[in-house]
């Protein structure tokens, strides 16, 4: 008798301490008098950027994903911020709506009728039904002090607008021109902006996903043309990530602008991860970005800039693994499916740290967001160690869904960081994650062929109604989501993020693109009561070449940095790189919260004129938002927006 009751006390105990483990591992229950207190900083009014209802919510793609539709057209909604009518402000918007594979510019909701929306479409150059946008990246890629647009596809390499002079109402104000030539056939999901040689002009970065060459929206492709990736953990059978320089610019009635394709800037397993998010940030302090890959389907990927002009040298980055520390969880080393990445300093040592989403979904594929904190400085160690771990658990970011675009910043104005995130996949009624939980088990050697994949299908459900998250840092340390309680818990699948303060006043607004459905910009209403101080930090314009020649205006000095001294809230700093995450572009200005009403606030900018040549500035400047031309002299000169 004793026996029996030892057998049957054992499966009972396994129990209790499998309950009891997961009891553990669950995050801690919501304190709604804590978040009513949280959300009281916050308020927001939300406003259409586009039409409510289109009959389309699936793309007509390669007979070879018929079957899994609705997995290829999870991706494509995507929102930049910018100024591009010239009129100092960031109050424009190009939106990508995969509703009608339409690529617009329009002036941001409640900004006044400036101009007409606009459809950017490639007259002239090779562009099909087989092609179709992923992104929109504002920017000056001839240098001539105007915005330009590049749009990025499916099917096709980019293509830059280029801005003529003139009111952006013309029809045409923008100029389609090739970023390569002749065109080629990528999948490109994500690019970011940086000066990646150190020359003094911005680069692209471009990150593919699907094989190059790959017709993934043509319906006439042959099934042996098309594969998924090799491994859910190790595919490294994608599209080319990519390096473009910087090489010839003009600007005028004509404009133009040439890139020139690095040849081989990457090992073969970083060029061809299945890239969905890059992000530039100068982590060592040396003037150059580091470039950080956010891959499906394996390791994210942290490269150390050891660039010179003309050359580019990339060094992998790797993190240390501690005794505590679960495999996945070491930078460059985990098998998580990285979606989109910012860079806050959220433990405010002076250097940024990085922030990614990953899919954390609830009875599902439960990987983990990352907080990569950096640990020491240098944040680089000579022996090529990224001294960064991940704190995500212990902050309470590390799940939030199926997770894309994250952008990091202060909504409050208080100086604290908070953090938002677009999430969701596949929204319908059918939930298919048993299905895709087998595939995720499934031998490697079958994963590639679409033909092993279940059915996801218009209907099938797939983490689709998972709401956006706005997580805030309470008293204890931990972040909480109070996304709901503020009103931008949209619970359709979300893609892109753009954050800008568009009127000037000091309160950070932003813009979110979904996938299939309404997008939306968010305007800040918080009472405006804080002080702050804004900056646009542009560098001159040269569109002819050459670096010391005369100015034609001036545009945004990508890759500059402040470093901000406000009275109790000590140094904080920020870096001019807009372009960072998936889907999602933000206006290249920085905003900082004061924590005191000081007349006059230093701070030190560091940047690279067009030739080139490092320089820091010291300067001390009053409440509110400022223009600096950085010069080739070393000076920071206020100008009229």
């Amino acid at each position: 008798m004793i026996g029996k009751l030892r057998a049957g006390a054992a499966p009972a105990c396994a129990l209790a301490l499998v309950l009891g483990g997961w009891h553990l591992a669950e995050l801690p229950a919501g304190a709604s008098a804590q978040d009513a207190r949280l959300a009281k900083q916050f308020a927001f009014a939300r406003q259409p950027l586009n039409q409510a209802v289109t009959g389309r919510d699936v793309r007509t793609v390669a007979p070879a994903f018929r079957h899994i539709s609705s997995w290829i057209s999870a991706v494509g909604a995507a929102v930049g911020v910018a100024d591009l009518d010239g009129n100092g402000r960031s109050d424009d918007v190009c939106l990508v709506d995969p509703r009608d594979d339409s690529a617009t510019v329009r002036p941001a909701p409640g900004t006044g009728g400036r101009f007409r929306t606009m459809r950017l479409t490639p007259g002239g150059l090779p562009y099909d039904a087989t092609m179709a946008p992923m992104g929109c990246v504002p920017g000056d890629y001839n240098e001539d002090g105007l915005t330009d647009v590049l749009i990025y596809y499916w099917g096709r390499s980019p293509v830059l607008f280029l801005r003529t002079p003139g009111s952006v109402d013309r029809r045409d104000a923008f100029t389609p021109r090739e970023l390569v030539r002749p065109y080629q056939v990528w999948n490109t999901n994500a690019i970011t902006l940086a000066d990646v040689d150190g020359d003094g002009h911005s680069d692209i970065v471009a990150g593919n996903y699907f094989p190059d060459g790959a017709r993934v929206l043509d319906p006439h492709a042959r099934q042996d043309e098309l594969r998924m990736q090799r491994s859910m953990s190790a595919g490294y059978n994608g599209g080319v990530n990519r390096i473009l320089l910087s090489a010839a610019r003009r600007g005028g009635s004509r404009p133009d602008a040439r890139f020139r394709q690095v040849p081989t800037p990457f090992s073969d397993t970083i060029a061809r991860a299945w890239t969905l998010a890059i992000g530039a940030q100068d982590l060592d302090g040396d003037g150059r970005a580091e470039l950080y890959f956010a891959n499906d389907f394996g390791p994210d990927h942290l490269l150390q800039n050891r660039s010179t002009p003309g050359r580019v040298r990339l060094k992998p980055l790797s993190g240390r693994r501690h005794a505590t520390t679960p495999k996945s969880k070491v930078l460059g080393n985990d098998s998580f499916k990285g979606m989109g990445v910012t860079f806050p300093d959220i433990n405010r040592d002076d250097v940024p740290d990085m922030i990614v989403s990953n899919i954390t979904e609830n009875y599902a594929l439960h990987e983990s967001n990352f907080a990569w904190l950096s640990t020491g400085r240098p944040a680089i160690g000579a022996d090529g160690t990224a001294r960064f771990d991940d704190h995500s658990e212990s902050l309470g970011i590390s799940r939030s869904g199926w997770g894309w675009d994250i952008k990091a910043a202060d909504f409050a104005g208080t100086g604290d960081t908070q953090i938002m995130q677009a999430t969701g996949f596949v929204a319908g009624h059918t939930n298919r994650w048993p299905e895709l939980q087998e595939l995720a088990m499934a031998n490697d050697d079958r994963v590639a062929d679409p033909r092993s994949w279940p059915r996801f299908r218009p209907g099938d459900d797939v983490s689709g109604h998972d709401p956006n998250r706005f997580f805030v840092r309470g008293p204890d340390g931990r972040f909480r989501d109070i996304a709901a309680r503020i009103g931008v818990a949209d619970r359709k699948p979300a893609r892109g993020i753009g954050l800008a303060d568009v009127d000037h006043d000091g309160r950070l607004d932003f813009a979110v693109a979904n996938q299939w459905g309404q997008s939306y910009f968010y305007r800040n209403t918080r009472a405006a009561d804080h002080p702050f101080l804004g900056l646009r930090l542009l560098v001159p314009a040269t569109a002819e070449g050459d670096c010391a020649g005369p100015a034609h205006g001036s545009r945004p000095a990508v890759g500059a940095a402040v470093r901000l001294r406000s009275g109790a809230a000590g140094v904080r700093t920020g870096q001019v790189y807009p372009a960072n995450g998936h889907g999602g572009v933000s206006a290249p200005e920085l905003l900082f919260a004061l924590t005191n009403r000081q007349d006059r606030v230093p701070a030190t900018i560091g940047w690279r004129d067009q030739c080139g040549t490092r320089h820091t500035a010291e300067v001390h400047l009053a409440p509110g938002w400022h223009s600096l031309l950085l010069g080739a002299d070393g000076s920071a000169k206020e100008v009229t927006p």
